[in-house]
């Protein structure tokens, strides 16, 4: 079960001081089931106590509207970027701006993007046709590329939102085994 809390009109009073309020872990990712909700706040450069204080208010407004468990961070730019922070890809990669209600890295013009390579040479003749039909879809029915916004590079490559990767990960892993996984981002125009 998703908490897809970016594309809900919450309503929440934060500061000037607060550069962006981010979802992101197993909450956005399809498929997980989540015990709770993780959330960053990303400060400007503001003092520790009082980063906590703000945010400690935005998570009980997000409590008070949703009933569920909330789990906050806080960082200000500087410390998020320091290399010592273990959360910042999983944030940068996964995690969608509930300000914004888009991923937080295109706050920087990145579009995380997940790309999935395999190869079909091992397959017998059914496996494949499984294969396509499981990605492009059959008799009317969406395949995941359709269903699920993924686009087809070139054969043997797709590329999908990083939200849907457990989704395509647990259909691929039915049919084969020789796939490869590689997080990108792509730069916006």
């Amino acid at each position: 079960m998703t908490y897809k809390l970016w594309l809900k009109k919450l309503k929440l009073n934060y500061s000037k001081d607060v550069f962006d309020i981010i979802q992101f872990g197993s909450s956005v990712i399809e498929g997980d089931t989540p015990n709770d909700v993780d959330i960053t706040v990303v400060f400007q450069k503001i003092p520790l106590k009082e980063q906590l204080n703000q945010a400690q208010e935005i998570k009980n407004q997000l409590q008070e509207q949703l009933n569920i468990p909330i789990h906050i961070n806080v960082f200000d730019l500087y410390s998020f970027f320091d290399k010592g922070n273990f959360a910042k890809e999983s944030i940068l990669f996964y995690g969608r701006s509930l300000i914004s209600n888009d991923y937080f890295s295109k706050k920087f013009d990145l579009n995380p993007k997940l790309q999935i390579s395999y190869s079909l040479n091992k397959l017998q003749k059914k496996e494949k046709v499984m294969f396509h039909y499981l990605l492009k879809g059959k008799k009317g029915k969406y395949g995941l590329l359709r269903k699920y916004g993924g686009e087809l590079l070139n054969p043997g490559l797709i590329e999908i939102a990083p939200e849907h990767e457990k989704i395509f990960l647990n259909a691929i892993t039915e049919i084969t085994k020789d796939f490869k996984i590689k997080k990108v981002f792509l730069s916006e125009p």
